[in-house]
């Protein structure tokens, strides 16, 4: 069985999460950083961008064998930054394959880890050699997946987004919004090598990534004008009524065939109004909202839920890939996605709120705030979001991950949603009005987990 050892030093590919084969540098971690348990990994540096992270050997590759290969399968402004900055790291004379001791003899090659060359091999996503259409490629690489009640999703293949080998569309996306959840989006997709234009109402947000390779669209009716895919992602119904209707907007840029894929959290009214719209000018039109946050939308880990024309969603999907984890098709009429993205929205709500409220309690009682929480991590309810929320409130830290004022306009919506079905939300309108008076406190531009000083004030 053929090995290949690594050590410190060495320079190498490695797969990080939903990302293509990045290269970087074996390094020794911060002395503060434990390696994780049970796993064979390394900690790198990866050129061209200030990530760093303990990688499974597995998920490694020498660098000069496999630099074609890499090279061939990914695109992308930043990625050939990246590789650039690898030569020009080894131009400098410090890029050498092996390690030196101090007096600048080779040192012993002793590997810390082997790569088992027979295994799966995770940088590849598919067994066979010849290329094949986007459409094919993306088709072989999904599982689709029939639920109960008649929704599709369609997933990666496995939890590392097909290994990185998502093979990018060639219609041009276009994006509007480059809001907490936009921003992350746009980055995603730029990495997995789509072509995509951007607008943002507040021009400058769009300069980092014209640096990455996005083009720059002068008003939104010029970016629907210019792609064959056009999402938009803003803060609320009036933002979104205003972003297809008002001046230079979507519609004017509307034709025949031109997609527009709304993935705003907003109501069933306004997404059936937009629907309509865009669709009596020939245009097609799916909604599919995103569940998350800036930190899950800047790792591609957003779960999207989609309704409306097929067709698109299916043309999506080397999208959705890049952005999300899993998207979901639901079936039935538009507005679907937001009446369920409202219901989740409306859960996570008045769940920070209650949690807010347990700590607070505790505090009041004379118990440990940090003891509650790890309690609390250790039992049912334990959850990364719980974790980190919960953690952030103890060191007073409300960076908006999710804005605090965006969460308390999800909880009207999902509340005027009930009311119009005649149905009682009782614990959402309570936790609706502890926002409401978080929002009295100037917390709305905080994160959703300074809900906790409504409590306290």
């Amino acid at each position: 069985m053929a090995t290949v050892h690594l050590r410190i030093g060495d320079l190498v590919w490695g797969k990080l999460g939903r990302y293509p084969p990045w290269p970087g540098k074996i390094v020794s971690p911060p002395k503060d950083l434990k390696k994780p348990r049970g796993k064979k990994c390394f900690f790198v540096k990866f050129f061209g961008t200030e990530d760093h992270a303990w990688i499974k050997v597995e998920q490694l590759k020498p660098y000069h064998p496999h630099k074609e290969e890499m090279i061939k399968i990914n695109k992308g402004k930043r990625f050939q930054q990246a590789v650039d900055a690898v030569e020009e790291f080894l131009k400098k004379g410090k890029g050498k394959e092996q390690s030196t001791d101090s007096k600048g003899r080779k040192a012993p090659a002793k590997p810390m880890k082997i790569i088992e060359e027979d295994d799966e091999d995770p940088f590849k996503g598919g067994s066979s050699d010849k290329p094949a259409s986007s459409m094919e490629t993306i088709s072989k690489r999904l599982k689709i997946i029939e639920e109960d009640t008649g929704s599709t999703s369609i997933q990666a293949a496995d939890s590392t987004a097909l290994n990185g080998s998502i093979t990018p569309t060639d219609k041009r996306i276009g994006f509007l919004g480059l809001g907490l959840m936009g921003s992350g989006v746009v980055s995603n997709l730029l990495k997995m090598g789509h072509v995509v234009t951007v607008w943002n109402r507040t021009a400058e947000k769009c300069d980092l990534f014209i640096q990455e390779g996005a083009r720059l669209g002068r008003t939104p009716a010029e970016v629907v004008s210019m792609c064959d895919i056009t999402f938009s992602c803003v803060s609320d119904p009036k933002a979104a009524r205003d972003l297809v209707l008002g001046p230079s907007g979507v519609l004017q840029g509307i034709r025949p065939g031109k997609c527009y894929v709304e993935m705003s959290t907003i109501d069933h009214e306004t997404v059936t109004e937009l629907s309509q719209v865009i669709t009596s000018r020939g245009g097609r039109f799916l909604e599919a909202p995103v569940s998350g946050s800036q930190q899950v939308s800047n790792e591609g880990m957003l779960v999207i839920l989609a309704a409306g024309d097929r067709s698109v969603y299916e043309d999506c999907s080397s999208c959705f890939q890049a952005m999300g984890k899993t998207s979901f098709f639901l079936v039935g009429e538009v507005g679907n996605a937001a009446r369920m993205m409202l219901i989740l929205n409306m859960v996570q709500g008045s769940f920070m709120a209650t949690i807010a409220e347990g700590l607070t309690l505790a505090q009041a009682t004379g118990q440990s705030q940090q003891t509650f929480l790890d309690i609390l991590c250790q039992g049912q309810m334990a959850s990364s979001f719980v974790d980190q929320k919960c953690q952030n409130i103890l060191q007073g830290n409300f960076k908006p991950d999710y804005y605090l004022k965006h969460i308390q306009k999800d909880l009207r919506l999902a509340i005027s949603m009930g009311d119009s079905v005649n149905h009682p939300t009782p614990m959402a309108a309570t936790a609706n009005e502890v926002y409401k008076r978080a929002k009295a406190l100037d917390q709305s531009d905080n994160d959703m987990s300074a809900v906790y000083r409504a409590y306290i004030h």
